[in-house]
């Protein structure tokens, strides 16, 4: 992965000191169980970035000028408790330089660390987790630095608010907050559901995205695929709220998987970033 701008943007509007926005790819794929191939998620997330168009036409904007840094990628620790420790200590950085935190996965592993500086940064802490799977063991594989456990750290120490859960194992059903779950087989075939989600949520919210939350009718390429997800303009109606209603400090793409031969689900991941970036700082 070469050290280019963000989605090619001119340089004046990815230097440093100027930017309102830090992505920081993490190509991890240390403890996924199934489907490997996360660790190649932040290059094919450029990629498509480079190749999208950066005018929004909903919002009429080009959001990249606010100023878009582009980290070089973290050079991680096999080690998923150094990592995890990597993300943080990267994290708290941005933070304290006053940016917008945003990450690239990997898998979702690589959020246990922003989660936790996170919550260091900010009072008060709301995480908003989109997600297939609810990923609250307490530790997995004889680690809490799972993929599995992403946010048991959270459910514990913030107000996790979690979207489109359709599985999980029947340990992580001590750590699961049900009046603050939007169960997918509850909400997939319903547009009424978003503003429920931000009511659940404080003024300042962190939010992670499993892309398994989606269809994999519109988004195939991630580790563990499963069917009965949300689609994506009701996904864009819930951000555009939260972005509205609420503070989001930063938030990470995390489980792509990208197959050449099927280049959409890089593509999704590209524009919704973009997406997410428009509404909180068009706003």
């Amino acid at each position: 992965m070469s050290n280019k701008t963000y989605a090619g943007i001119p340089e004046e509007f990815s230097k440093y000191s100027s930017s309102k926005v830090v992505i920081l790819p993490v190509p991890y794929d240390g403890t996924s169980t199934w489907g490997k191939g996360a660790d190649k998620g932040p290059e094919a997330f450029l990629e498509a970035s480079e190749n999208m168009e950066i005018y929004d036409l909903e919002s009429d904007s080009e959001v990249y000028r606010h100023g878009i840094w582009l980290s070089k990628p973290l050079l991680c620790d096999p080690d998923p408790q150094k990592m995890t420790m990597q993300v943080k200590n990267c994290a708290k950085k941005y933070y304290v330089d006053g940016k917008i935190f945003t990450m690239i996965g990997g898998e979702h592993s690589v959020s246990i660390g922003a989660i936790m500086a996170s919550a260091e940064q900010f009072d008060n802490l709301s995480v908003l987790q989109l997600d297939a799977h609810s990923d609250l063991r307490p530790e997995y594989n004889g680690s809490p630095f799972n993929h599995a456990c992403a946010v048991h750290w959270a459910s514990k120490n913030t107000n996790l608010v979690q979207v489109g859960i359709r599985s999980m194992d029947v340990v992580e059903k001590p750590y699961l907050n049900k009046s603050n779950v939007f169960y997918a087989e509850n909400i997939a075939t319903r547009n009424d559901w978003q503003q429920g989600v931000v009511d659940k949520l404080t003024e300042n919210v962190y939010l992670t995205i499993d892309l398994d939350y989606f269809d994999p009718s519109i988004l195939p390429s991630t580790g563990t695929p499963e069917p009965g997800g949300i689609d994506w303009y009701p996904t864009l109606d819930l951000l555009k709220k939260l972005a509205k209603q609420k503070n989001i400090i930063g938030f990470d793409i995390v489980e792509l998987a990208p197959n050449p031969a099927n280049p959409a689900s890089d593509f999704l991941a590209a524009k919704l970033y973009y997406k997410i970036l428009t509404y909180i700082l068009e706003n």
